[in-house]
């Protein structure tokens, strides 16, 4: 099976102009789409969303997800101005032509127990995934650090919960190794059965340092080998974080990129994976 090298061009550059070029130096003809001009994704104008299209288009770039902050937030917030923020983001992902929305579980309040606030995520998470239904969405939940879905077995626990094909998993190996798992070991078995897209940055467990996929403790060798034997056919999102990382976002700039792409394509080549 052939994988889809797709990635955050937003790591790139702020000018979706820069962000082609490189793609296309990478021979990448996806993107995910987080922001653009450091306007994020949800606050996007119909005129910038046109313009971008019209970028993206004139490149021959596609979106394979919409990068969303969805749930990136207190779980204790306001629920109405999140679903109304969701309904947002399913009008992007229509314009881009993308049926894929990452999303997050919602931060827990610190130094509290996240079972705790089980079935109020539950409850929440479900809402959004009602919205997804409506319009032909699926939305593919990312473990994150601070959230409720930062270990395999919660992520696991609230797929299944909701219990709806249109809320699955994407996987992302630094995050678990920043929360202290292996993630191929303790979260693929898990996950495997809901993943529909792979985010790609890898990191160390002796100092969460992201680096380059392969040069960490991400186990991203054994994911990936095992999703080809497996027959996977998505997307593989690089999001390198190489040269900042925070709570909301991360930067590479074009070098870090290049090297990040460089990195993944080393070991798709090494496994003899197809990509493209």
């Amino acid at each position: 099976m052939t994988f889809i090298l797709s990635g955050f061009a937003d790591e790139i550059s702020a000018d979706p102009g820069e962000q082609v070029a490189t793609l296309a130096a990478e021979s990448i003809s996806h993107l995910e789409l987080r922001s653009a001009w450091s306007v994020n994704v949800a606050e996007l104008g119909d005129e910038q969303v046109a313009s971008l299209r019209r970028i993206l288009d004139d490149a021959g770039v596609r979106v394979s997800a919409i990068g969303s902050p969805i749930g990136k937030i207190d779980v204790n917030s306001p629920l109405v101005p999140e679903l109304e923020r969701m309904r947002r983001i399913a009008a992007v992902a229509d314009a881009f032509g993308t049926s894929i929305v990452r999303v997050f579980s919602f931060f827990i309040p610190a130094g509290e127990p996240p079972q705790r606030y089980r079935a109020q995520v539950i409850e929440r998470m479900s809402a959004l995934t009602a919205i997804a239904e409506q319009n032909g969405l699926v939305l593919a939940h990312e473990n994150e650090k601070e959230i409720y879905g930062d270990s395999p077995a919660r992520c696991a626990d609230l797929l299944s919960a909701v219990g709806s094909p249109a809320l699955r998993a994407t996987f992302d190996a630094a995050n678990f190794v920043q929360c202290g798992f292996r993630p191929h070991t303790d979260a693929y078995p898990l996950l495997r059965p809901y993943l529909v897209y792979l985010q790609v940055k890898d990191a160390l467990a002796a100092t969460g340092e992201v680096v380059p996929a392969g040069e960490g403790d991400g186990q991203l060798r054994d994911t990936l080998a095992a999703l080809a034997a497996d027959g996977f056919a998505g997307f593989v999102s690089l999001e390198p974080h190489l040269a900042a990382a925070g709570r909301y976002g991360g930067f590479s700039g074009r070098e870090g990129f290049q090297r990040a792409a460089q990195a993944l394509k080393l070991i798709l080549n090494d496994l003899a994976v197809s990509y493209r």
